[in-house]
């Protein structure tokens, strides 16, 4: 079938809708004396006029032009390394005094040759438009002023930040409806806003490429690695030609470039028409070919883009400020602040200790290595809770291609399932130093001798929040799968036996236990499950560190009590927040404060530091570099993980955690190599101990951190000796029931 062609309007419609277009135009811009000249054409339009006119008024459409989407930026602690930009609209607001003046006279040139003359509406250029369009019936013309253009853009960019396609539509639409009202609301702008605000507003908000690019700070930044304030004329009408069609000019896409060039060569001829540039600097400028003036920079987002080996770190703050009522009342509120409200986000990440973290983690590790193995890292700052970053042997991306590739992945195990990582991990011996705070809070000597046998009644473990049951727990000390009775509960540490925390448990009771837990800043991860108290973790293999479902950033912040004397904070990612406006918005706070007594935490630390230094202490392999004093604890649970914990004073606390964090019943840690090392067994002294010696060790010489040796003094009520053995009141052969057997952790 044949096409029909396109036809024009009848002319006598065009007229009518012409001349009410003309008379409006005339009205608003010249005055109603001048109506007079047109009335009688228009009598026979009025209603149509009606039907399109918008009230005169510009209540309910915010035209201020600072409230504009624009980009959130994340830093680094120090508050000036970039981490990631995020944006549903590339852009960042600049004032008029921070946008160069052959920039404002570019887009001028091109756009609006009578801005400075008119009142909002051109009525030369719209007459032009109407006789090449429908009189002369040429190739359509817009017509439009600089501010009407602006007033298009805002309308637009509400419609859309109000998910409202057909608000959206009618803002765009190629018809005389829209064009009367964009006139009207243009003349109401120039009465509130002078020519300066309404052109920064448009320079501000103007499409200047492809990837919503949008303003020209950011499309300086794109193009030519510079700022607003510096750009040059040919910069200036390079920018300036790409709002005409940002996706066929943008001249960062080569099949552009050629007819981009011509298009730059435009402005600069109507720059040179209109005198804002001599013949010398015109002819200079057009022989300049385009492609050797970009210097082109990325413009990807978000935390795909994070720069420094930060991406998990970056989704980690993406997920606190989306959980933070600080940041709006529902998560698309939060979600559209962060991504168009402009936030300069200041974060904790310390770039040492990430670096440190993540070249260990892929050193121990790599991450492609046959083993399949993640190793997890976290570190915080002790007393201030301040998350400062995060190792993981893995490549984050949110991508499909995660899914098929086993170097990379969006999942950060090392946090809690609500801030985007699983639901928490086993962590074996390095529970244990909870036990002895429990065992001194109760006002008992870490000396005292016990009885500590293989198994007990679980009814034994009762207190308000278990009951416990006549079924039997068979535990052993790891290797030699035995006990060795008695024991104090200070070697029971420093040897990391199983069956003395065991005995200890049975002595004050699981509550007492999980009580110090939670005062040193315990949780599980699983949402739903996070209270220690819950059916997932309140059985009595949670004193052996069996029953956990824990994040490595949560134990790195239990460490970080322990480095703090006792000092126990809420793990934060945020220092501060700084909206468009430059105001200062509240943040999660690290609440913190002193949750166990000093004197405890100090003969902790004491006992640590001996688990470390004695020949037969089981954490020898987690001594720091340069014989600096070393508070650690390592811990293996059964053949999934293994773990270790530790601290430098003041300065920083970090857990690693090793194994197959997705499937470790059927890939075991043991009888495999690892990075070309082969090992029957595995255990934390074995591979993360030397991990955490590693990059704490490079951590403490980057930073220069002094050595406190004074930390970690036992204080004399804590470590009384008695030759009193005290017993468990159950012995093998008293206990019946069913036998539950706890393989060995330490």
């Amino acid at each position: 079938m044949e096409r029909m062609p396109n036809k024009k309007k009848p002319l006598t419609g065009v007229r009518i809708l012409a001349l009410a277009l003309a008379f409006v135009t005339l009205c608003l811009a010249g005055g109603v004396a001048l109506s007079g000249l047109f009335l009688p054409a228009v009598m026979g339009a009025n209603s149509v006029v009606k039907a399109v006119t918008p009230s005169m008024q510009v209540e309910g459409i915010d035209f201020d032009v600072t409230s504009l989407p624009q980009k959130s930026t994340m830093y680094a602690n120090d508050g000036k390394t970039v981490i990631a930009e995020f944006y549903a609209q590339n852009r960042e607001v600049v004032p008029l005094k921070d946008i160069s003046k052959p920039m404002m006279q570019a887009v001028v040139a091109r756009e609006d040759k009578r801005f400075w003359e008119h009142s909002g509406v051109d009525v030369q250029g719209v007459m032009r438009a109407f006789v090449q369009t429908y009189m002369k019936k040429g190739d359509q013309q817009g017509g439009s002023s600089l501010t009407q253009q602006y007033v298009k853009n805002v309308l637009a960019t509400k419609a859309r930040e109000s998910d409202d396609p057909i608000g959206e539509y009618h803002a765009t639409e190629d018809t005389i409806a829209r064009k009367l009202r964009e006139m009207l609301l243009s003349v109401q702008m120039e009465k509130k806003y002078s020519k300066s605000e309404i052109l920064q507003g448009y320079l501000n908000i103007a499409q200047f490429g492809s990837n919503s690019l949008y303003g020209v700070q950011a499309a300086a930044e794109r193009y030519f690695n510079t700022t607003a304030d510096q750009l040059n004329v040919v910069q200036a009408a390079t920018i300036a030609m790409i709002t005409k069609n940002p996706s066929q000019y943008d001249p960062s896409i080569e099949a552009n470039q050629e007819e981009a060039e011509k298009q730059r060569n435009i402005v600069l001829k109507l720059m040179y028409d209109q005198k804002f540039i001599t013949k010398a600097e015109y002819e200079e400028a057009v022989n300049t070919p385009l492609v050797d003036t970009l210097h082109l920079t990325d413009v990807s987002r978000g935390c795909m883009a994070a720069k420094y080996n930060a991406g998990f770190f970056c989704d980690y703050v993406v997920h606190k400020i989306e959980n933070s009522q600080e940041f709006g009342k529902t998560a698309e509120e939060r979600e559209k602040l962060l991504q168009e409200g402009g936030l300069k986000i200041v974060t904790t990440f310390d770039m040492d200790a990430s670096n440190a973290m993540m070249e260990t983690a892929n050193a121990t590790i790599p991450a492609d290595d046959p083993s399949g193995m993640e190793i997890v890292m976290a570190s915080v700052k002790p007393g201030t809770g301040e998350v400062l970053g995060f190792g993981i042997n893995r490549t984050y991306d949110a991508t499909d291609a995660a899914a098929s590739d086993q170097t990379k992945s969006s999942m950060n195990y090392a946090v809690d399932q609500v801030d985007g990582g699983g639901q928490g991990f086993p962590i074996g011996s390095s529970w244990k130093p909870i036990n002895l705070v429990a065992w001194m809070q109760q006002g008992r000597s870490i000396n005292e001798s016990l009885v500590a046998p293989t198994d007990f009644l679980t009814s034994r473990f009762s207190c308000n929040g278990y009951t416990g049951g006549s079924d039997n727990w068979h535990v052993t000390n790891a290797l030699t799968n035995g006990t060795v009775s008695p024991e104090s509960p200070f070697l029971g540490l420093v040897h990391s036996h199983n069956t003395t925390m065991a005995a200890m448990g049975a002595q004050i009771g699981l509550c007492a236990v999980a009580d110090a837990a939670k005062a040193v800043g315990y949780h599980n991860s699983k949402i739903g499950q996070e209270d220690v108290y819950s059916d997932i973790s309140m059985h009595p293999a949670l004193l052996i560190g069996g029953t956990t479902s824990v994040s490595p950033l949560t134990m790195a912040n239990v460490y970080a009590t322990y480095a703090a004397n006792g000092v126990e904070c809420t793990p934060i990612a945020l220092k501060s927040v700084e909206n468009s406006d430059g105001e200062q918005l509240e943040v999660p706070k690290a609440n913190c404060h002193q949750a166990v007594d000093k004197d405890i935490i100090q003969t902790l630390a004491y006992t640590l530091n001996q688990g470390v230094t004695r020949s037969d202490g089981a954490a020898s392999a987690a001594q720091l570099a340069n014989n600096r004093k070393t508070f650690a604890k390592t811990g293996t649970n059964e053949n999934m993980y293994v773990t270790t914990g530790g601290f430098i004073p003041n300065q920083i606390a970090t857990f690693v955690l090793v194994g197959d964090v997705q499937d470790p019943m059927n890939h075991p840690i043991e009888n495999i190599a690892i990075n070309g090392n082969y090992h029957g067994y595995w255990d934390g002294s074995t591979i993360a101990a030397p991990a955490f010696s590693k990059a704490v060790s490079a951590y403490a010489e980057k930073k220069n951190l002094p050595m406190d040796n004074d930390y970690g003094q036992a204080v004399d009520k804590y470590m009384k000796t008695s030759n009193t053995v005290t017993g468990t009141g159950t012995t093998t052969q008293q206990q019946s029931g069913t036998n539950m057997q706890t393989q060995s952790q330490h």
